[in-house]
Formats: C-alpha cells, structure tokens, sequence
C-alpha cells in the first residue's frame, strides 16, 4: 500500500516541492538556475492545451443533437459565471476596505521602479477597453489562436466548428470519430507529460524560494493576508455553499482534487492541470458533452482567484498613494476589473497583465504602483491560479447537476473515497 502511495505522481511532486524549498534556501543560486524545468513542464502542457481544447469542446458539443440544448448550457454556464464572479469581486472590494493593507504607507508619484513593469506593459494592448476585448474574441485566421495559445479564440472557433458538425448529422459521424480518437491520443500524451511534474515543481519552488527567499513571505505582508483572506472566505462561504447547495461538499471536493491543488501551487498555473481535470471531473458522473462546453468557457470566463486579488491589488495601490475612492469609482473598478479578466488564462503573467490592464482603463490610479505588486506577485499567483481551478471543477459539476445529467450515485461513491480515484 504504502509502496504504491509513493508512485503516485502526487507524492513525488509532494517531496519535489519540499526538495526545491530546501535547495532554494541553502543554495540560492542552484535554485535560481532550476528555473527552466519549472518552464519546460509549463510549455509542455501549454503545448498540448490548445488542441486538447478543441477536441474536448467539438467531442462534447457535438454530441449533443438539440442546438437549443447546448444554447441552454452555455447560457446557464455564462450566468452561472457572472454571477459567482461578481461575488468574488465584492468580497475582494468588502475585504480591502475592512482591512486598508495600503492605508498610511503614503507614496509619492515617482517612487516606484517603473523599469520593472516594462515586461509586462507591453503584453498589455492599447485598446484594453470593452470594444477592444470583443474584438479580440474573434481571431485573425483559424489557426493563430493554436499558436499564440488565446484560450478564448480557441473557444471560439471550436464552438463554431462543433455547432456546423451537429447539422451534418450522420455525415459529420466520422469526422466526429477521428476527433474522439485525437482526444484519446492527446490524453496520453499528457500522462507522458505529467511524469515531468515533480521536476517541473522542484524547478519552480527553487527558483521562488531561491530569488525571493523565505524571508519574501513577509514582505507587504498585510497585501498577502487581505489576498488569502479574502479568498479563503470566499471558497469557504461562496463556493461551500453553492457546493451544498449541489448536493456534494466542497472538502470532498478538494481532498479528491490534492493533487492537482498540489501542482498548481508549485507551477502557479491553472493549465497545468487541465488536461487532468477533465478527466477527474468525468470519473466524478459528469456527462462529457457538459465537460466540454463548462471546463474551457470556465478558463476563459471564470476566473474567481484572479478577480479578488486584482481588485484588492489595485485598491492597495490606491491606498498607498492616498488615492480617494467614492463608492461609485469601486463600482467602475469593478467592471473594468470583471472584463480585463475574460480570456487571462492564456496570457503569460495573466493575474498580473489584467492588473495593468485594469489600471490603464481606470487611470485614476497610478499604474507605477504595480510595481510594488511585483515582489509578492508570486505568492498571490499561488492562491489565485488554485481558486480559479477550483471555481471551474465547481461549476462543472453544478452545471452537470443543473442538467440533471450527473450520475450523483458515481459522484458520492467517488467523493467518500470508496470509487475509483
């Protein structure tokens, strides 16, 4: 028994992160430089994503006959997300005006190291605005999304791919089956893959730990605490609830999930498990053609973690320079924060670029001060990118149960540990 928990691939990325904070401690420089297996396994699964993706939504929606079906689940699921991530963004707001982690630090324009943001400013586009980001949805040709890796234009085109393959009836069938045997010969290659993750989690933990040292973790602490605050707080009462609302329990949930909490927190990327997660959320009695319609709109359009750090990053901004914040501009920094956030997932940074981007829409507050985020960006990464993970695994399975098409006998069978994992 004890034999076979340690193969687990789990386990290993377990004692690698342990390894890579041990080795980042005593031998910072070694642990700086283990940085590219940390990026190999990033590119790997970034790498299979964008195909995995598509097959997973024209297998799943194309599976389902009745247009007006999947127009009823995307429906439900964009509702569904909206209203779950305006909930995030108001327990953010809630939190950093109860807390005021900026309040008292008094910044002047000018004092912070404006060099530092260069990398990501230019990711950032100039028409970051609402009109921008709808034009942005609809990709330049049909494979520059697989390319570039923009989740949301993959979504895009694989929704139109799948809608067209569903009129061809029996005439789309074998096409319908060489996708169907893709997606099989994908998920094998993402178990190849995954054999890498404790190297690509000893890679990441060493280079953290070995650049920004243990010590990191204090720095702009009470940023750190109002972010994990804020966000256990809404995991627990938010995303608990709804969980119970469903009829399963989010400690369930999470405890049948370890091991890919595991492995975002190491990697600091929700990708990184995707692949994976489709199958786990499958084995859990959610129908396929639901997976692959909620999973990739979720990475796109769901993103929990990443609303309720950017707005208490941008309001910890603008307390530390003394920025006056009315009601009404909280509730603009919202929205603008609530659009930057669509399509993030596939943006290298992402948490970070949606913040410049947020803060170049809002212009009220001083986009210098990102670079007082920089520091502690890594650690916020940690519980953002592992909400947003979860937020998705969730609404899966809410959406499946909304559909009465989840087998809730296979779900409480797997969920108490009896099933198969």
């Amino acid at each position: 028994m004890l034999r076979r928990f340690t193969r687990h691939v789990y386990f290993q990325v377990f004692i690698a992160i342990l390894i890579g904070v041990a080795i980042g401690h005593f031998f910072p420089a070694f642990g700086q430089s283990l940085k590219p297996l940390s990026d190999g396994f990033i590119r790997l699964i970034k790498m299979i994503t964008p195909p995995l993706i598509f097959t997973t939504i024209v297998c799943g929606a194309s599976q389902i006959s009745d247009l007006k079906t999947l127009g009823r689940i995307g429906g439900k699921t964009i509702v569904y997300f909206e209203v779950v991530t305006t909930l995030a963004l108001l327990i953010g707001m809630m939190m950093v005006n109860l807390i005021g982690p900026g309040t008292g630090m008094n910044l002047q324009p000018g004092s912070a190291d404006v060099h530092a943001l260069a990398q990501y400013q230019t990711v950032v586009q100039h028409d970051s605005g609402l009109v921008g980001f709808l034009l942005n949805i609809i990709p330049p040709s049909f494979l520059s999304p697989f390319s570039s890796g923009d989740m949301l234009q993959i979504v895009v085109i694989a929704c139109l791919f799948a809608v067209a393959l569903s009129y061809l009836g029996e005439k789309g069938q074998p096409l319908l089956t060489f996708f169907d045997g893709i997606s099989e010969v994908l998920f094998k290659i993402v178990g190849f893959i995954m054999k890498l993750a404790p190297l690509g989690a000893l890679g990441a933990m060493g280079f953290a730990v070995g650049k920004y040292g243990l010590s990191a973790l204090h720095s702009l602490g009470m940023l750190l605490i109002t972010v994990y605050v804020a966000t256990i707080f809404f995991l627990v009462v938010v995303i608990g609830t709804i969980c119970r609302m469903s009829g399963f329990g989010l400690l369930k949930l999470l405890n049948h999930m370890k091991g890919e909490i595991l492995l975002v927190l190491a990697t600091t990327s929700s990708e990184s498990v995707f692949p994976q997660l489709i199958r786990k959320l499958e084995g859990l009695g959610c129908p396929k053609q639901v997976v692959g319609i909620v999973m990739p709109l979720g990475y796109s359009f769901n993103l929990d973690g990443t609303c309720v750090a950017q707005v208490i990053c941008a309001m910890f901004i603008a307390q530390a320079y003394g920025v006056p914040m009315t009601w009404g501009d909280q509730i603009a920094l919202m929205v603008l924060s609530m659009v930057s956030s669509k399509g993030a997932a596939g943006v290298s940074g992402a948490g970070f670029v949606t913040l410049l981007a947020t803060l170049t829409a809002f212009r009220h507050i001083p986009i210098e001060g990102a670079a007082l985020i920089l520091g502690v960006d890594r650690f916020i990464s940690e519980i953002r990118a592992v909400t947003n993970m979860i937020g998705n695994a969730v609404a899966t399975l809410v959406i499946s149960g909304l559909e009465k098409e989840r087998d809730n006998a296979r779900m409480a069978l797997v969920l108490s540990r009896r099933g198969i994992d």
